[in-house]
């Protein structure tokens, strides 16, 4: 099987491409990358006007399967990142049961190869049931293909146990990704700690919470070299602490989501559960740090935390609804229209945060290598047109749930084609 993009602009941080060229894509690999090539026989796609990237890649979704599928299923969260421009998504812990086995690391990996449209790699959690108090077999679910470890929306209060964590990581070469929340902090508390929640009457969440939890894993991933990864950061203080580590040479990198760079507290609509999220959207003054993060550096990457909840679930009162919102089919047009279009970043920039960048994070090597169009890598590749106007409508979203503050908003830039293994598995 072979296939030809041709007559499109070639952005590929990695390499430092940015040019016309053409891409083969031969038995599922990248085969070539140039300027007039020759395919005899091939499919071709006709990128014209177009911008042809190496495949976008999540590091941070949640696909509620096993154990949630009323919500979500690894099938239909595939369908919707391959809609958002994606071809590698990388999935956290917090099913039922927990992923802190190689049993559940397995089943992931085996359901995601019959029946996904992307690439989908486990991240495993970091202790048993994500309880914070002894560590789930790390090494197994490693062996089994988790790349990272995460107890995400249940961050581990003990330091030891993080301590401990953070020493394995190093010793199998993965990262450390911590939801950075004091949960002592935090507890109670609905949206974030401001005048608004005040108005509101909602119990808060300071910034704070996030802020401790961030210095304290600075301060372990230093003690024990362990690469370590911030999630979703949200807080003016966490960039700060985070740059300054990069600063000193510490193997820190951090992430942050299309909605917590969208949005402030002043654009929350009142008790609609669709603005309640961990963290919980800042303040404009977070939000304008989280811009600076992008522009020079000091934030790694973009992923959506793509949080899907049934209606049922997330149609309750805002004091009892859980935390989360969808994002995978939203991500590139935000970053387009906020972003790029701004003139905060290039566009080759943009790339680099959805490709070379968490791929950097991640540390795919060998055969798992991507974020890149090297010949021999995966032959994934997401088309993108950054003038294509469009709107989001939830009820047409390919997510089984709906669960989303952008429903109706308009874009102008986002992705026409997503290409796995040289199979086009979604196109505008």
């Amino acid at each position: 099987m072979r296939l030809v993009i041709r007559n499109g602009r070639v952005i590929d941080p990695a390499s430092g491409r940015n040019e016309a060229a053409d891409v083969v894509i031969e038995d599922g690999k990248i085969a070539a990358v140039g300027a007039g090539l020759d395919a005899p026989g091939a499919e071709i796609f006709d990128a014209g006007g177009l911008v042809v990237a190496p495949g976008f890649i999540d590091i941070h979704v949640h696909l509620r399967e096993p154990g949630f599928e009323h919500a979500e299923t690894i099938e239909t969260g595939a369908r919707a990142a391959a809609a958002g421009g994606f071809t590698t998504i990388c999935c956290m812990p917090n099913t039922s049961p927990v992923n802190d086995s190689a049993h559940v690391t397995s089943y992931i990996v085996e359901t995601a190869r019959r029946l996904a449209d992307v690439s989908v790699f486990p991240i495993g959690a970091i202790s048993k049931r994500s309880e914070g108090e002894e560590l789930a077999a790390i090494p197994s679910m490693a062996a089994a293909g988790a790349v990272a470890i995460s107890d995400d929306g249940r961050p581990v209060m003990n330091s030891r146990v993080m301590r401990r964590a953070m020493e394995v990581a190093r010793a199998l070469d993965i990262p450390v990704i911590d939801h950075c929340e004091d949960l002592n902090l935090s507890a109670g508390g609905d949206m974030h700690e401001c005048l608004d929640s005040l108005r509101l009457g909602v119990h808060g969440i300071p910034s704070a919470a996030e802020d401790v939890m961030v210095a304290r894993d600075i301060l372990l991933a230093e003690l024990t070299g362990a690469r370590y990864h911030v999630a979703h950061i949200s807080t003016a203080r966490a960039v700060a602490m985070v740059k300054f580590a990069k600063s000193k040479g510490l193997p820190v990198t951090s992430e942050v989501t299309p909605h917590h760079f969208a949005l402030h507290t002043g654009h929350m609509r009142p008790y609609d559960s669709n603005y309640k999220m961990k963290p919980p959207i800042r303040e404009s003054a977070d939000v304008k740090a989280i811009l600076e993060g992008l522009r020079s550096g000091a934030i790694d990457c973009i992923a959506t935390d793509h949080a899907p909840h049934a209606g049922d679930d997330k149609m309750q009162e805002f004091e009892r609804c859980p935390f989360g919102i969808t994002g995978l089919e939203t991500a590139v047009g935000l970053t387009f229209d906020l972003l790029v279009h701004t003139g905060l970043i290039s566009l080759e920039r943009m790339v680099a945060l959805y490709t070379s960048e968490p791929a950097r994070v991640i540390g795919w090597k060998g055969e798992l290598e991507r974020g890149c169009l090297k010949p021999g890598t995966a032959g994934d590749v997401t088309v993108l047109d950054p003038a294509r106007e469009w709107s989001y409508d939830v009820t047409k979203s390919l997510s089984k749930s709906a669960n989303s503050p952008f429903n109706g908003r308009k874009f102008r830039g986002g992705p026409v084609a997503t290409i796995v293994g040289g199979r086009v598995v979604w196109r505008a």
